[in-house]
């Protein structure tokens, strides 16, 4: 089974930008950690960070009869992206939506999420951990399908 994941924006500056919020881990630490894990439960994964919209959904289009699944971390375009939302759904692939940071205990502008409707479910507030969880349960639903 192939799995992509999907860092959005600003992920790239992690380890450096709000570490109270989003932990000490760099995106390299958190990818090999990811990388780590997939080959643990057999899976194939390939991950990308973007910070542009387009190429977001870009790389979701490209995702049909290519994966079999998608966890993203959508970043700020949680909140108001419905183009994103509309990709996610468009490719009708399970996805997992995920976030380093708890988004229901931050400022009130992230308590709403347009993608997670048309997302299997969501983990958030685990920090890297998120992502190792969203590889499990992935794994789970395409096992049972």
């Amino acid at each position: 089974m192939k799995i992509l994941v999907i860092h959005g924006p600003n992920l790239n500056l992690l380890g450096l930008r709000e570490p109270e919020v989003y932990g000490r881990y760099s995106l390299e630490e958190i990818n090999k950690d990811i990388r780590e894990e997939a080959e643990r439960l057999g899976l194939e994964v390939e991950i990308v960070q973007y910070n542009g919209e387009k190429e977001i959904i870009e790389k979701l289009h490209s995702a049909i009869n290519q994966f079999q699944g998608i966890i993203i971390n959508p970043g700020a375009y949680t909140h108001y992206s419905i183009a994103i939302r509309d990709a996610i759904a468009a490719v009708r692939l399970p996805t997992i939506e995920v976030h380093l940071s708890n988004i229901y205990s931050r400022e009130e502008f992230r308590h709403h999420s347009v993608t997670a409707p048309v997302c299997l479910g969501g983990i958030y507030g685990f920090g890297v951990a998120s992502y190792l969880l969203a590889l499990r349960a992935l794994k789970m639903v395409l096992e049972e399908r």
